[in-house]
């Protein structure tokens, strides 16, 4: 394509997306919040920096709280690498995008950034190159930390070791890698203003809403998209995809979301990332736990727990209501036994030890499968991605719990056991195939 044709494809392309995206534009992420907004230095709490029972006064310590609360580790660490030195892959369906290091190394990091430059990273998405930033990083949410919080990551930031690291190159398709286009979907989907409090509300309601919607960017997992891959926040926080995972619904509906659970249940499930008959966190979310929930406060696990239960109710149509009573003791009398032999024969081998035949283990409460999510998933995504990856979960003990990853059985040899346990301890069964795994093996 020569470069005069690429210009006017990109110029096409460029006016499609904004006549789109006049279209499909959603409001923002408290819309649903009734009151008057005013500005930080007029709100009568402090509810940005590190909260009152955070015990540490040294303010690298402050720092590293806040960076812990903002899960930065997380996104810019490799498996097995060493952390904040990025080169940590994300696939999406218009390529790969990998994490950058932003280790204070001056060459391959960021340790050349000013505090302007940061700044302007954070808030606007824009990195010291003048390029966009692609909105995998969140610097949509970003945008509302006070300066001073921001300011805060980056000295503890800069206070880490410098490696040397150059994360491989993104690799997108043609427009997506156009870098250009960034700028637009900025200009329509990032705010550029900070967190404003709403004067009705109580400072620990408005102390979760900036961990949820400034920090924790909790809506960029749990918020479904637009065909522009902004957040449609009509259907706040009713699900949505994180990293092939299936992240699901935080309203307070009480049969797709969280609407039957109490303010101390989620408290302990932020802070352990289990709840009996509730679910045990893995893929990201345990991550989330492991790097960010647990290491936070009383005082702000309180806050977010208030917070999110304050989201109004969206149903997700495919999502049941989880089935609570146990499957039976019987291996042999059960139905879906006969219908898949197969996936009756490896969860006898391999998963009823640990998740018992009534889906409820006394001894080891965290494996526990009746009455969780993903087992009430029709579409087996999270159930095949524990099978296929393993998972891990934080036990009473402290120590992580590892459920093994079985990626060496054959992809129908997962959908066959998948779609046993949901069939045996779910609402409604599911139809997983051997090709949707294969797909999931293949998404990093």
């Amino acid at each position: 394509m020569t470069g005069k044709r690429k210009g006017i494809v990109v110029g096409i392309v460029v006016v499609i997306l904004v006549a789109a995206a006049w279209v499909i534009i959603r409001p923002g992420p408290m819309e649903f919040a009734d009151g008057k907004r005013v500005a930080l230095a007029q709100y009568e709490a402090k509810i940005t920096g590190a909260p009152a029972d955070f015990p540490d006064t040294d303010p690298l310590a402050r720092g590293k709280y806040l960076a812990e609360a903002a899960d930065c580790e997380a996104c810019h660490t490799v498996d097995g690498g060493t952390p904040f030195a990025g080169g940590r892959p994300f696939d999406t369906e218009f390529g790969t995008l990998y994490a950058p290091n932003i280790t204070p190394d001056e060459e391959t990091g960021i340790g050349s950034w000013s505090d302007a430059d940061f700044l302007r990273a954070m808030h606007e998405g824009i990195g010291k190159d003048g390029k966009n930033l692609y909105p995998a990083f969140p610097y949509a949410a970003y945008t509302y930390l006070a300066e001073e919080d921001v300011l805060a990551i980056k000295a503890y930031i800069f206070s880490l070791p410098a490696v040397k690291n150059v994360a491989p190159e993104h690799t997108l398709r043609f427009p997506y890698n156009q870098r250009g286009l960034m700028a637009i979907w900025s200009a329509l989907y990032n705010p550029k203003e900070r967190f404003e409090p709403v004067a009705e509300q109580s400072a620990t309601w408005n102390r979760g809403a900036y961990l949820v919607e400034a920090l924790g960017h909790c809506g960029d997992c749990h918020t479904p998209r637009t065909a522009l891959q902004a957040l449609d926040n009509r259907r706040k926080f009713s699900g949505g995809m994180a990293e092939g995972w299936r992240a699901y619904n935080l309203t307070s509906d009480k049969e797709s979301g969280i609407g039957t659970w109490t303010q101390e249940e989620l408290e302990q499930y932020l802070k352990t990332g289990r709840l009996l008959n509730r679910g045990t966190a893995f893929g990201p979310m345990a991550q989330a736990v492991h790097l960010s929930f647990q290491k936070m406060t009383p005082s702000d696990v309180t806050a977010i727990a208030q917070y999110v239960r304050s989201i109004p109710a969206v149903s997700t149509p495919d999502l049941p209501a989880p089935k609570l009573e146990p499957a039976s003791h019987d291996p042999s009398g059960v139905a879906v036994a006969g219908t898949n032999p197969r996936g009756h024969d490896a969860f006898a081998s391999m998963c009823s030890g640990c998740h018992s035949w009534t889906g409820v283990n006394d001894y080891v409460p965290y494996t526990t499968l009746t009455g969780t999510r993903p087992v009430n998933d029709p579409t087996a995504t999270n159930v095949a991605l524990a099978v296929l990856r393993g998972a891990s979960s934080l036990p009473p003990s402290g120590a992580i719990a590892t459920m093994p990853a079985f990626g060496h059985w054959t992809d129908q040899e997962i959908a066959d056991v998948s779609n046993y346990v949901i069939a045996r301890f779910g609402a409604v069964p599911s139809s997983i195939s051997a090709a949707e795994v294969r797909k999931l093996r293949e998404h990093r």
